[in-house]
């Protein structure tokens, strides 16, 4: 499986063949130029290069946009893009990214003075989204290609792509098809021109054909270098996210500021405890606030031994840990209730060093404001005065402490500084509660919480609470109360439907929500058939995206059906089948998690500030940051710092977190990195006869098709 973090590093000359790099060092004198670790992004308002801004900005890349569509832009000429620093040739940019191949009118200067520019400091260009021409190296599609929709189909990295910025993937590119009413992609398939220098990247079949078209290669000429893309995409889209580390590794030659991987992490809340189950006649759950009705008795759902070892081998089986968030009163409740017996919490025990675990408060209380019952929805007692009455301090910090204690008894695995509350209670929760309770800072600072779980879809950023920076955590919707595929599917039909098919109405009263059916899931298939590809398409979706936060389900949703695991293998399966084993799924802890997140919130406002600034003379990378500050660079693999090695293994490259002392950070890289020198690859032949180089008739050659390809899920 590909789940470990043991990586299949490429050796230095395997780096550079890849990368197609000079063989030996270059050294630099005084007539090196000086290369800015910067990329100029030219854009046209289109999706396309708005997608490779927004994973430059993942990725904590500076870069600098222009805006054609804005009268008061700035004027690409020579100033604009070099000019002399002490002495020696400066290029301000790294790489240039353009909406297609020229997005300029004929005989342009800026086109003419960015030509020159790429000529002159050897910078590559990537060309968003063109149209397969011979002036990007390939034949018109009319010639034995295509032009049309590729919703549904899996393109394919050629033996080029891995060997060079695409090695990270095991092959396959699938193009979503996630609405057969909605255009989501569009595509010209087309081959190189005969005699061009030019190398597929990423091809598909040609529909109907029995021959193959590229969507992403590299065009040599004139001393310039192209990555030339013929398909449409906007940031959300599988195929984009899947390609957007090659873009970036291509463009910049493996060597820029930022970095990114691969990220994913499930909680399990509500652990030792028993979850309430859904009611599929009262369209709620008895045992909530919410639900309160003395002719129905809970039933409740909990976890059996062999769900545990259920657990444990899927865990090995994935190579996945787990993050457990226990409440130790259920256990002890249940042995108070079975003379002392509790099988799963003696299997937990046991098998305690398996998973990782997480204070969850010990008896999972509201710690918000004191709940008024009386009306649904409930809302917050007031006092005499008006004044909001609520959860104290001693009361918090005993259900925070008293859970400790259960579980150092217990012999967990712990780290005393992470904590999430019931429900994420004591943080402001609206409508009813708009603010944090005032007792809960003191609380955590009583007990020396550092890491604070919170609801990704109320606060997605982070922020402090006390001495707490929050972790914002993605809810999966799969639900609490369901343990049965059954209730899922009845309580996701009663949440999404109309009332007039006997839904909550929610839907209609919010026009805005995305998830609404037009009809009732059929609570014998729904779920296989439509929740869990939809909930497993938003997961993997924020792991292909980079982000850290981790995902949240409950212990209910590992119990009777278990069904949290369909989506959980979805998302660690598909990702196996798409990327090689140098790019491994990064399964982090809580509290490791919230330094990624607060480090990057750091560097992000560092390069908004102009605070970071980066360059290169030969093969010696220099970066001046603030002190103190987490400096982050991805380079190639040998690359030194202090005469040390630099980074951690990822994709094929190296990256890392470094402070930075104040003075300049000197990176030594292996070979003078970067996208200067042309792929060893001989220029790709065709049988083909050379075609009319003409636009044939009826075909734009300047405004590539664009269907409506926003297709955002979260």
């Amino acid at each position: 499986m590909k789940r470990t973090l043991r990586t299949t590093v490429l050796t230095v000359g395997a780096l550079i063949a890849a990368l197609g790099l000079p063989a030996g060092p270059v050294h630099a004198d005084d007539t090196t130029p000086r290369v800015d670790l910067r990329v100029l992004v030219v854009s046209d308002g289109g999706p396309s290069t708005d997608a490779i801004a927004a994973e430059l900005t993942t990725a904590g890349t500076p870069y600098t946009e222009i805006d054609l569509t804005s009268a008061d832009r700035p004027v690409i000429d020579a100033g604009f893009l070099a000019d002399t620093v002490d002495g020696r040739p400066r290029a301000k940019y790294q790489a240039v990214v353009l909406p297609n191949d020229n997005p300029f009118p004929a005989g342009s200067a800026e086109m003419t003075a960015l030509a020159e520019y790429e000529r002159t400091y050897t910078i590559p260009q990537v060309d968003a989204y063109t149209y397969a021409r011979p002036e990007a190296g390939l034949q018109y599609p009319v010639y034995g290609g295509y032009s049309g929709s590729l919703d549904g189909a899996e393109a394919r990295v050629t033996d080029a792509g891995k060997a060079g910025p695409f090695g990270y993937l095991d092959g396959a590119v699938p193009f979503e098809d996630n609405d057969p009413a909605i255009g989501e992609s569009y595509a010209y398939l087309s081959r190189p021109v005969a005699g061009a220098d030019f190398t597929p990247y990423v091809d598909a079949a040609v529909p109907g054909g029995s021959t193959r078209g590229t969507l992403v290669g590299e065009y040599r000429h004139d001393g310039r270098r192209e990555l030339v893309v013929t398909f449409v995409y906007n940031r959300y889209q599988q195929q984009f996210r899947l390609l957007a580390r090659g873009i970036v590794a291509w463009m910049t030659g493996g060597v820029h500021l930022g970095a990114t991987r691969n990220y994913f992490a499930v909680h399990v809340d509500d652990v030792f405890a028993a979850d309430d189950r859904w009611n599929t006649e009262l369209n709620c759950t008895p045992g909530d606030v919410d639900c309160a009705d003395p002719n129905i008795e809970p039933d409740p759902i909990r976890m059996t031994p062999a769900d545990v070892d259920h657990a444990t081998a899927w865990q090995t089986d994935k190579g996945f840990t787990l993050d457990l968030a226990y409440n130790g009163a259920g256990s002890v409740d249940h042995r108070e209730d079975n003379n002392g017996d509790d099988a799963l919490t003696d299997r937990f025990i046991a098998e305690r060093d398996r998973f990782r675990w997480i204070n969850h408060t010990y008896s999972h209380p509201f710690l918000g404001c004191v709940q008024d019952t009386s009306v649904v929805p409930w809302r917050c007692a007031t006092d005499a005065d008006g004044s909001t009455r609520w959860v104290s301090r001693d009361d918090i910090s005993d259900e925070i402490a008293t859970n400790r204690v259960w579980g150092r008894t217990a012999g967990l695995p712990l780290d005393d500084g992470e904590l999430v509350t019931g429900e994420h209670s004591g943080m402001k929760v609206l409508p009813q509660q708009p603010e944090d309770n005032p007792n809960l800072a003191l609380a955590l600072d009583d007990n020396d919480i550092t890491w604070l779980g919170s609801d990704n879809s109320r606060e997605p950023a982070q922020r402090q609470v006390g001495p707490a920076t929050t972790v914002p955590r993605h809810p999966m919707n799969v639900f609490y109360n369901a343990g049965r595929a059954a209730e899922q599917v009845d309580e996701y039909n009663w949440i999404y439907t109309s009332r007039a098919q006997g839904g909550s109405g929610i839907c209609e009263d919010n026009p805005a929500t995305t998830t609404c059916l037009t009809a009732p899931l059929d609570t014998a298939t729904g779920y296989e058939d439509v929740i869990v590809p939809l909930e497993k398409r938003i997961a993997l979706g924020h792991v292909l995206a980079g982000d850290p936060k981790p995902h949240f389900i409950h212990q209910s949703n590992l119990a009777e059906d278990r069904i949290a695991y369909p989506v959980l293998d979805g998302v660690l399966d598909g990702y196996a089948a798409l990327f090689a084993e140098n790019t491994p799924v990064v399964n982090l802890r809580m509290k490791d998690i919230g330094a990624e997140l607060r480090r990057r919130a750091l560097w992000q406002a560092a390069l908004q500030a102009g605070e970071v600034t980066a360059h290169r003379i030969g093969d010696t990378v220099t970066v001046e940051a603030p002190d103190g500050l987490a400096v982050t660079v991805t380079a190639p693999t040998g690359t030194t710092l202090a005469g040390g090695a630099f980074g951690d293994a990822y994709a094929g490259a190296v990256s890392g977190w470094t402070p930075s002392t104040g003075a300049p950070l000197a990176l030594a890289l292996p070979t003078a990195a970067g996208p200067s020198a042309a792929v060893a690859d001989e220029p790709v032949e065709t049988t083909d006869p050379a075609p009319d180089t003409r636009v044939p008739a009826g075909v734009s050659e300047r405004v590539p098709y664009t269907p409506d390809t926003d297709t955002a899920d979260d």
